[in-house]
């Protein structure tokens, strides 16, 4: 009998495909393994093995696979489980998970190297100039990759000259196989054996006596052992010694020195000896025992606790409690940002039991934690990570938390699978047979649903830390302010009171503008021309620092122009505000304190948010103007005064969570203010000072914003009443799409009838060139989810088997809210 392995390859395709193994291999090899497979003509990809069998494929002949990558699994059999789930309710395929899941340098990629070939010498005037270029090339250079290939002709598409090189023997192809990770090693050195010795080194000495520098490096070398008793790195020897490196490498070289490299974390945490955890007072110390009473009846629990109530601390109460059964906990937050004022605080109570996953740490880093949870490491009993750590070979997983759970941030939109962390940390925690608390001080609607309706557990803590009062929220009516004439630019006259007496008094500012950029819209005022983004059909936004127009949709830009494209005038005129306007403003406005910008632009780098947050935390910054970035969970213990610029836009956003999420996003930010003895002070600035919404956020009144968002839930059927999925449909020729997302609509409605909305343009019609529609299913609470998707699949199947649909591409998003 031959042996036979399915095998998951990082490709979206639904099926999985089976290739043949030697009966000494199937017994080695086992699910969650990594091989090398080759797939189509050429292709070689990484695969994950998924099940050993003996039945072999009726479609098509099982090919051999090329070699295995690891020696025991690097994927255990219920993360396989949890893809599979993910796979089915989020409705992707299994090779979607794989690319999302592993660590890129896991994914090994193959290369096409262009090599010399078997006939010695070749006639030149029977290639061509551009195969005699490349054929010349080869008879300098061993091989050459596609890339080079491209280069040196300055042509994108080559592959036709390969193959004509082929045809004529001049050339070979192979594909060479890469692999991505690589050990960071740091280079130790030790004195020679010879030389350890008193006689011999006193020699050593003399004999040196006229290098006096390499004399010195040996000293140094000798007395840094001497006190640590540790190896001792060439970085270390180099700064200790004040000497170059290139005098080590000529001790080296004469044989004085040994160096040797070794493999050591690129994560290694640097702190001191770790403090115990802060008692709780007896708000704290109720909570922590109604959740442990919760987690005996219920899987699940929701905290409901307010803006600096100290959740934190009870979270690792909890976590402590966790560790001392010896299993592992993951601690979800939604925003990097979180996670750098996170660490600390978590590794001043764990020390280096802390590790952190997020995708600002390089493809190396990652590999490294992944295997440090894999083998259930010390030095991962916690991780702390964004939504992707999900994914991570967990063994014996006992508690997840999800903090800041009603953050949008947990939902992933593009690529697929288009998940949610929170709901996805249920299953995962469900398959582990752990349990999951999902903290917030404004908690989602579906999350308090189901808490009313006794599916999760609920704990609520109402008083801050210390008794501290909560801000006092006042609404400042712009509308009035502009007709009285008593707004400098886009602060009121109440603001810039505030702010000036806040400052007076030493403490600091955050002001919110939901906005990045200068301003979104440049117009002309002769003829009102505004200039629009070439691929998307949004209006560029200025950004005036580098003096550029760009799209926040596709990232094209321009520079910004002196005058009207369309009809040349000179009066160029911006409408709207974005951060960029604000701290311009701001420091026109108090040119003798320190402004600082939190957004997209300013936090590219890997310590981005590092570095903004510590200077606020120091007192380096006076007023921090920032994106929702500044909403989510941070402390900072001195801002007194915080001034949401415009409430206005976020209400009137199209979307039916528009209202909660912006009574979510002002109580966050509120909730910076005054987190010490001072009471806080929050400025909202409005058109519309009676909008419920607003009343509701300056009372702090969560139970009213709920009543009446889940009112409007019911009548107009949406999540948490109705499931729903959201189907788009994209190209680049509108009429095209036209047919087909009405040709899909109407597949729908014979099935489902009145629960199917559009196919309606986003607001947003066009994104990079391609035509978006959306299609929305509504599920009903009776109706089974299964067999809801189990329809839209074979729907989708006909659909792609009409020929004049195929280049249509259609993504599916579950729960796309």
């Amino acid at each position: 009998m031959v042996d036979f392995i399915d095998v998951i390859i990082p490709i979206p395709l639904k099926k999985l495909f089976t290739y043949t193994v030697t009966p000494a291999e199937a017994e080695f090899l086992k699910p969650g393994m990594r091989v090398a497979v080759p797939f189509g003509k050429s292709k070689i990809y990484t695969g994950l093995v998924f099940s050993v069998h003996k039945n072999e494929p009726a479609a098509y002949e099982a090919k051999d696979i090329q070699q295995i990558l690891d020696d025991k699994p690097i994927v255990n059999a219920q993360q396989l489980k949890f893809w599979q789930w993910i796979a089915s309710y989020y409705m992707c395929t299994l090779g979607d998970v794989m690319r999302a899941a592993l660590p890129n340098a896991f994914i090994l990629e193959s290369e096409t190297v262009v090599t010399k070939g078997k006939v010695a010498i070749i006639d030149d005037s029977v290639l061509k100039d551009d195969e005699f270029l490349v054929y010349e090339a080869l008879q300098h250079q061993s091989s050459l990759k596609i890339q080079d290939i491209s280069n040196i002709l300055g042509k994108k598409n080559v592959l036709h000259v390969i193959k004509g090189l082929i045809e004529k023997e001049a050339v070979l192809v192979e594909e060479e196989v890469y692999e991505k990770y690589k050990p960071k090693l740091v280079r130790y050195v030790k004195l020679q054996t010879s030389y350890t010795s008193e006689k011999a080194f006193h020699e050593l000495m003399e004999e040196l006596s006229r290098a006096p520098k390499q004399r010195d490096v040996v000293l140094t070398l000798f007395s840094i052992s001497a006190k640590t008793k540790k190896p001792v790195k060439v970085t270390d020897l180099v700064t200790e010694s004040g000497a170059s490196s290139s005098i080590v490498r000529a001790l080296i070289d004469k044989g004085v020195l040994e160096e040797y490299h070794i493999q050591t974390d690129r994560v290694e945490y640097s702190g001191a000896d770790t403090e115990a955890s802060k008692h709780l007072n007896e708000h704290q110390e109720t909570a922590l025992a109604e959740i442990n009473s919760c987690f005996e009846s219920h899987a699940v629990t929701l905290l409901h606790g307010v803006t600096s109530s100290g959740k934190t601390e009870v979270y690792v109460k909890l976590i402590e409690a966790v560790l001392q059964q010896g299993r592992q906990v993951l601690y979800l937050l939604p925003e990097i940002a979180l996670t750098t004022q996170l660490i600390t605080r978590l590794q001043n109570y764990f020390g280096e039991q802390v590790a952190v996953f997020h995708s600002k740490y390089s493809a190396h880093e990652r590999v490294e934690v992944w295997n440090q949870v894999l083998t259930n490491s010390a030095k991962a009993q916690i991780v702390l990570g964004a939504r992707s750590s999900i994914f991570l070979p967990f063994n014996h997983l006992g508690l997840i938390v999800v903090d800041e759970e009603h953050e949008q941030s947990f939902k992933q939109f593009d690529p697929a699978p288009r998940y949610h962390a929170r709901d996805a940390a249920v299953v995962l925690a469900h398959l582990h047979q752990a349990k999951t608390l999902l903290g917030s001080a404004t908690p989602s609607l579906e999350s308090y649903y189901n808490a009313r309706q006794n599916k999760y557990g609920f704990v609520e803590l109402l008083y801050r830390y210390n008794n501290v009062l909560m801000p006092d929220i006042e609404l400042v009516d712009i509308k009035d302010k502009q007709k009285k004439k008593r707004m400098k630019g886009h602060f009121s006259d109440r603001l810039i009171e505030e702010m000036t007496e806040t400052l007076a008094e030493g403490h600091q500012i955050i002001l919110f503008q939901n906005r990045r950029g200068f301003s979104p819209i440049v117009e002309c005022k002769t003829c009102g021309h505004a200039p629009e983004c070439p691929n998307c059909d949004v209006s560029l936004t200025y950004h005036q620092y580098r003096n550029q127009l760009r799209c926040h949709y596709c990232g094209y830009h321009a520079a910004m122009m002196q005058d009207c494209l369309a009809c040349g005038g000179q009066d160029l005129d911006s409408k709207g505000f974005g951060t960029e306007q604000i701290e311009e403003e701001v420091k026109i406005l108090f040119p003798d304190y320190k402004v600082a910008r939190m957004d997209l632009d300013t936090t590219r780098g890997k310590y981005g948010y590092e570095k903004i947050i510590t200077a606020l935390e120091q007192q380096e910054i006076d007023i921090l103007v920032g994106t929702q970035m500044l909403t989510k969970g941070l402390d900072f213990r001195n801002v007194k005064l915080v001034g949401i610029m415009n409430a206005d836009n976020m209400l009137n956003f199209p979307d039916f969570r528009a209202h909660e999420r912006s009574f979510q996003l002002m109580l966050q930010v509120a909730g910076r203010a005054g987190r010490t003895a001072e009471r806080g002070k929050v400025l909202i600035q409005t058109y519309n000072p009676h909008h419920n919404i607003l009343q509701q956020v300056s009372t702090n009144n969560y139970i009213d914003m709920f009543k009446e968002q889940m009112n409007d839930r019911y009548n107009f059927k949406y999540p948490p009443i109705y499931k729903q999925i959201k189907i788009t449909l994209k190209h680049k020729d509108f009429n095209r799409v036209e047919t087909a997302s009405i040709w899909f609509a109407k597949s729908l409605r014979q099935v489902f009838g009145d629960h199917i909305l559009g196919p309606e343009a986003p607001p947003v019609a066009r994104i990079r060139n391609q035509f978006h529609k959306n299609i929305l299913v509504k599920i009903p609470k009776k109706h089974s989810l299964a067999k809801t998707k189990e329809a839209i699949i074979k729907i989708n199947n006909s659909f792609e088997s009409v020929k004049d649909f195929r280049s249509v591409r259609v993504i599916l998003n579950v729960d796309n809210f």
